[in-house]
């Protein structure tokens, strides 16, 4: 099961280096169904693959001139103080048991996978929805406020804190939408976000978890490998294409979580 779960981590890195966003929300299914790892410990895990990976990306794409550090710090701002907050206060005072309706009891792993399988859900509505707005130039607009990011940061943070997801396919869309940037510019700033948002959260778990460090650095390794394959492949391959598709495997995985932690056991 180890050989499949590896190969899924060389999948992680290989599509987000394809399409430059959405192959993060992979990790924490690979980690639960492969690596056998608990869903609450795979957001944490998540946080450190996710974070080194994006960070791989973000030193390419900023050697290119492909990354925005103003935009990034005023999202970073409101998003980092939110993901430390996750996670040094709410994810580990959450009881193991949040609630009951009738007989059926909602684990708080339970409650994590499901909510994930909806992230997952999302994200490939996004995915499938963006082939079209996928352009390689925007033009800019300078008149985003510091509130509406703060607030969209705020968001994110939520999202990376409590499931451990880099939410790159909510950043890029805002980036390029909300802000004007060109797609690629958007790309690279969306990666040093995520990167900066899941340093700061696996860093505020750490002495809450025990962690399998030789299985996490190797699984990380083996994703930032497919990273670097999958950025290489995309110059010569329809990106928008490939989003589509693989934004439908996204739908197709979220389905299956919510049908095996509900009526799979």
């Amino acid at each position: 099961m180890h050989i499949v779960g590896y190969l899924a981590s060389l999948l992680i890195g290989l599509t987000l280096g394809l399409i430059g966003g959405g192959g993060s929300i992979l990790t924490m299914p690979v980690l639960v169904y492969f690596f056998a790892v608990s869903p609450v410990l795979a957001t944490s895990y998540s946080l450190f693959v996710v974070g080194t990976t994006s960070l791989a990306g973000s030193i390419s794409y900023y050697r290119n001139r492909h990354t925005n550090g103003k935009v990034a710090a005023l999202f970073g701002v409101s998003s980092i103080v939110t993901v430390y907050i996750t996670r040094k206060y709410i994810v580990h005072s959450l009881p193991e048991n949040l609630f009951s309706i009738g007989d059926f009891v909602v684990t708080e792993s339970l409650f994590t996978m499901l909510l994930f399988a909806l992230l997952m859900i999302l994200a490939s509505l996004s995915m499938i929805r963006s082939r079209k707005k996928d352009k390689d130039a925007i033009e800019v607009r300078k008149n985003y406020s510091f509130f509406q990011l703060s607030v969209y940061g705020v968001f994110i943070g939520l999202i990376t804190g409590l499931l451990g997801a880099g939410g790159g396919f909510l950043l890029i869309p805002a980036l390029v939408l909300l802000i004007g940037l060109p797609m690629k510019e958007a790309v690279g700033t969306s990666l040093l976000i995520i990167t900066l948002n899941s340093v700061i959260g696996f860093l505020s778990d750490l002495g809450h978890f025990r962690i399998d460090w030789t299985a996490l650095l190797t699984i990380t390794a083996i994703a930032v490998c497919g990273m670097f394959i999958g950025i290489s492949v995309s110059k010569k391959v329809n990106g928008a294409q490939l989003k589509t598709g693989f934004g439908w495997f996204v739908m197709f995985m979220g389905v299956y979580i919510i049908i095996k932690e509900l009526f799979i056991h």
